[in-house]
Protein backbone atom coordinates (compact mmCIF):
# COMPACT_ATOMS: atom_id res chain seq x y z
CA UNK A 1 0.00 0.00 0.00
CA UNK A 2 1.11 4.05 -0.52
CA UNK A 3 1.09 6.18 2.21
CA UNK A 4 -0.39 9.22 2.20
CA UNK A 5 1.59 11.44 0.32
CA UNK A 6 3.39 9.66 -1.63
CA UNK A 7 4.22 10.53 -5.38
CA UNK A 8 3.40 8.22 -8.00
CA UNK A 9 2.05 7.24 -11.65
CA UNK A 10 -1.31 6.75 -12.83
CA UNK A 11 -1.17 5.26 -15.86
CA UNK A 12 -2.81 3.73 -18.95
CA UNK A 13 -1.18 1.11 -20.98
CA UNK A 14 -2.40 -0.74 -24.15
CA UNK A 15 -0.97 -3.37 -25.78
CA UNK A 16 1.99 -3.09 -23.60
CA UNK A 17 2.81 0.61 -24.34
CA UNK A 18 2.10 3.45 -22.17
CA UNK A 19 -0.70 5.42 -23.78
CA UNK A 20 -0.85 8.21 -21.01
CA UNK A 21 1.11 8.29 -17.68
CA UNK A 22 0.22 11.01 -14.87
CA UNK A 23 1.93 12.05 -12.02
CA UNK A 24 -0.35 12.35 -8.55
CA UNK A 25 -0.32 12.12 -4.97
CA UNK A 26 -1.79 9.73 -3.06
CA UNK A 27 -4.64 10.43 -0.50
CA UNK A 28 -5.75 7.63 0.66
CA UNK A 29 -4.13 3.55 -0.56
CA UNK A 30 -6.73 0.98 1.15
CA UNK A 31 -8.34 -2.27 0.26
CA UNK A 32 -12.08 -0.27 -0.23
CA UNK A 33 -10.60 2.92 -1.98
CA UNK A 34 -7.86 4.55 -3.77
CA UNK A 35 -7.89 8.33 -4.20
CA UNK A 36 -4.97 10.39 -6.03
CA UNK A 37 -5.34 14.01 -6.51
CA UNK A 38 -3.18 15.36 -9.52
CA UNK A 39 -3.12 19.23 -9.48
CA UNK A 40 -3.52 21.98 -11.78
CA UNK A 41 0.20 22.54 -14.20
CA UNK A 42 0.89 19.43 -13.70
CA UNK A 43 3.25 17.75 -16.16
CA UNK A 44 2.20 14.47 -18.01
CA UNK A 45 2.24 12.55 -21.28
CA UNK A 46 -0.40 12.37 -23.18
CA UNK A 47 -1.27 9.70 -26.58
CA UNK A 48 -1.56 11.83 -29.84
CA UNK A 49 -1.95 10.01 -33.82
CA UNK A 50 1.15 10.58 -35.84
CA UNK A 51 -1.33 11.33 -38.55
CA UNK A 52 -3.84 14.19 -37.90
CA UNK A 53 -5.79 12.12 -39.65
CA UNK A 54 -5.74 9.04 -38.35
CA UNK A 55 -8.48 8.15 -35.05
CA UNK A 56 -7.09 7.71 -32.07
CA UNK A 57 -9.74 4.22 -31.40
CA UNK A 58 -7.21 2.79 -34.23
CA UNK A 59 -4.05 3.71 -32.70
CA UNK A 60 -5.55 2.52 -29.31
CA UNK A 61 -6.15 -0.48 -30.63
CA UNK A 62 -2.88 -0.75 -32.30
CA UNK A 63 -3.91 -0.42 -35.49
CA UNK A 64 -2.20 2.97 -36.45
CA UNK A 65 0.68 4.38 -34.86
CA UNK A 66 0.98 7.14 -32.81
CA UNK A 67 3.28 9.13 -30.18
CA UNK A 68 3.26 10.49 -26.58
CA UNK A 69 3.51 14.04 -26.21
CA UNK A 70 4.15 16.82 -23.38
CA UNK A 71 1.48 18.18 -21.53
CA UNK A 72 0.43 20.61 -18.81
CA UNK A 73 -2.98 19.70 -16.82
CA UNK A 74 -4.61 22.78 -17.53
CA UNK A 75 -7.97 22.15 -15.90
CA UNK A 76 -8.68 22.54 -12.25
CA UNK A 77 -7.31 19.97 -9.18
CA UNK A 78 -8.84 16.70 -9.69
CA UNK A 79 -9.10 13.33 -7.82
CA UNK A 80 -9.35 10.59 -8.87
CA UNK A 81 -11.38 7.89 -7.07
CA UNK A 82 -11.43 4.11 -7.45
CA UNK A 83 -12.60 1.19 -5.88
CA UNK A 84 -10.17 -1.52 -5.94
CA UNK A 85 -11.67 -4.43 -8.31
CA UNK A 86 -14.26 -1.47 -10.15
CA UNK A 87 -14.31 -0.99 -13.73
CA UNK A 88 -14.15 2.84 -13.32
CA UNK A 89 -13.16 5.97 -12.02
CA UNK A 90 -14.92 8.65 -10.42
CA UNK A 91 -13.15 12.52 -10.89
CA UNK A 92 -13.75 15.09 -8.45
CA UNK A 93 -13.28 18.34 -10.85
CA UNK A 94 -12.77 21.62 -9.75
CA UNK A 95 -11.87 25.19 -11.62
CA UNK A 96 -8.83 27.23 -11.88
CA UNK A 97 -10.54 29.20 -8.76
CA UNK A 98 -10.81 25.97 -7.20
CA UNK A 99 -15.20 26.01 -7.15
CA UNK A 100 -16.24 22.67 -7.39
CA UNK A 101 -17.73 21.74 -10.90
CA UNK A 102 -19.04 18.47 -10.58
CA UNK A 103 -18.13 14.70 -11.26
CA UNK A 104 -16.64 12.64 -14.07
CA UNK A 105 -17.55 9.13 -14.14
CA UNK A 106 -14.82 7.15 -16.42
CA UNK A 107 -15.43 3.50 -17.28
CA UNK A 108 -12.16 1.73 -17.22
CA UNK A 109 -10.24 -1.62 -16.47
CA UNK A 110 -10.03 -1.96 -12.73
CA UNK A 111 -6.67 -0.46 -11.88
CA UNK A 112 -3.19 -2.85 -11.39
CA UNK A 113 -0.72 -2.17 -9.18
CA UNK A 114 3.00 -1.52 -10.26
CA UNK A 115 6.42 -0.67 -8.52
CA UNK A 116 5.24 2.98 -9.77
CA UNK A 117 1.74 3.55 -8.93
CA UNK A 118 -1.23 1.82 -10.73
CA UNK A 119 -1.99 1.06 -14.72
CA UNK A 120 -5.32 0.76 -16.57
CA UNK A 121 -7.12 1.11 -19.70
CA UNK A 122 -10.22 3.43 -20.42
CA UNK A 123 -12.94 2.15 -21.74
CA UNK A 124 -14.46 4.62 -23.59
CA UNK A 125 -17.61 5.47 -22.62
CA UNK A 126 -17.73 8.25 -19.68
CA UNK A 127 -20.87 10.16 -17.62
CA UNK A 128 -20.60 13.96 -16.90
CA UNK A 129 -22.63 14.70 -13.61
CA UNK A 130 -23.05 18.28 -12.71
CA UNK A 131 -22.86 19.55 -9.14
CA UNK A 132 -26.95 19.06 -8.81
CA UNK A 133 -26.19 15.34 -10.41
CA UNK A 134 -27.60 15.86 -13.56
CA UNK A 135 -25.53 13.64 -15.63
CA UNK A 136 -25.15 12.34 -19.63
CA UNK A 137 -23.72 9.65 -21.56
CA UNK A 138 -20.27 10.70 -23.40
CA UNK A 139 -18.71 9.16 -25.89
CA UNK A 140 -21.38 6.52 -26.44
CA UNK A 141 -20.07 6.70 -30.32
CA UNK A 142 -16.74 5.51 -29.02
CA UNK A 143 -17.77 2.52 -27.22
CA UNK A 144 -20.24 1.39 -30.63
CA UNK A 145 -16.76 2.46 -32.73
CA UNK A 146 -14.54 0.14 -30.29
CA UNK A 147 -16.46 -3.07 -31.61
CA UNK A 148 -16.47 -1.74 -35.29
CA UNK A 149 -13.13 -2.06 -35.25
CA UNK A 150 -12.33 -5.27 -32.49
CA UNK A 151 -10.55 -3.77 -29.42
CA UNK A 152 -14.03 -4.23 -27.60
CA UNK A 153 -15.73 -7.39 -27.90
CA UNK A 154 -19.57 -7.09 -28.02
CA UNK A 155 -19.61 -8.97 -23.96
CA UNK A 156 -16.90 -6.28 -22.99
CA UNK A 157 -19.36 -3.75 -24.43
CA UNK A 158 -21.98 -5.13 -22.31
CA UNK A 159 -20.20 -5.42 -19.18
CA UNK A 160 -19.02 -1.55 -19.27
CA UNK A 161 -22.78 -0.55 -20.09
CA UNK A 162 -24.10 -2.42 -17.22
CA UNK A 163 -21.40 -1.16 -14.65
CA UNK A 164 -22.32 2.43 -16.02
CA UNK A 165 -26.07 2.07 -15.23
CA UNK A 166 -24.75 0.87 -11.79
CA UNK A 167 -23.05 4.20 -11.60
CA UNK A 168 -25.97 6.30 -13.21
CA UNK A 169 -27.66 4.23 -10.32
CA UNK A 170 -25.44 5.60 -7.54
CA UNK A 171 -25.75 9.15 -8.83
CA UNK A 172 -29.55 9.28 -8.16
CA UNK A 173 -28.71 7.74 -5.21
CA UNK A 174 -26.68 10.59 -4.12
CA UNK A 175 -23.69 7.98 -3.02
CA UNK A 176 -20.55 8.69 -2.23
CA UNK A 177 -19.01 10.58 -3.60
CA UNK A 178 -22.06 12.20 -5.47
CA UNK A 179 -23.55 12.65 -1.59
CA UNK A 180 -20.70 15.87 -2.02
CA UNK A 181 -18.39 14.59 0.48
CA UNK A 182 -15.11 15.16 -1.12
CA UNK A 183 -16.29 18.37 -2.48
CA UNK A 184 -14.63 21.06 0.09
CA UNK A 185 -11.48 18.48 0.30
CA UNK A 186 -8.07 20.26 -0.26
CA UNK A 187 -4.53 19.05 -0.41
CA UNK A 188 -2.33 19.70 2.26
CA UNK A 189 -0.37 23.05 1.62
CA UNK A 190 3.26 21.29 2.03
CA UNK A 191 2.41 19.04 -1.48
CA UNK A 192 4.34 20.03 -4.05
CA UNK A 193 3.31 19.30 -7.77
CA UNK A 194 4.45 15.67 -8.73
CA UNK A 195 6.98 14.70 -11.98
CA UNK A 196 7.64 11.95 -13.72
CA UNK A 197 9.43 9.26 -12.00
CA UNK A 198 12.36 7.56 -14.08
CA UNK A 199 11.17 4.60 -15.50
CA UNK A 200 7.59 5.93 -16.33
CA UNK A 201 8.02 4.60 -19.96
CA UNK A 202 8.89 1.09 -19.20
CA UNK A 203 6.00 -1.55 -19.22
CA UNK A 204 6.15 -5.46 -17.51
Amino acid sequence: MWSKGSQILYREVTHGKVWTAKPVTVIRDAPDLVALSMCRDTPWKVCAPCDAATDLLHCKADLSPWRLDDAVWGRGDTVFLIAPGKAHAVHVLWDAERRFVGWYVNMQEPIRRTSLGFDFLDHELDIVVSPDRDWRWKDRDHLEQAQIIGSLSPEQARAITQEAQQVVDDIARGVVPFDGSWNDWRPPSDWTIPSLPDGWDQVG
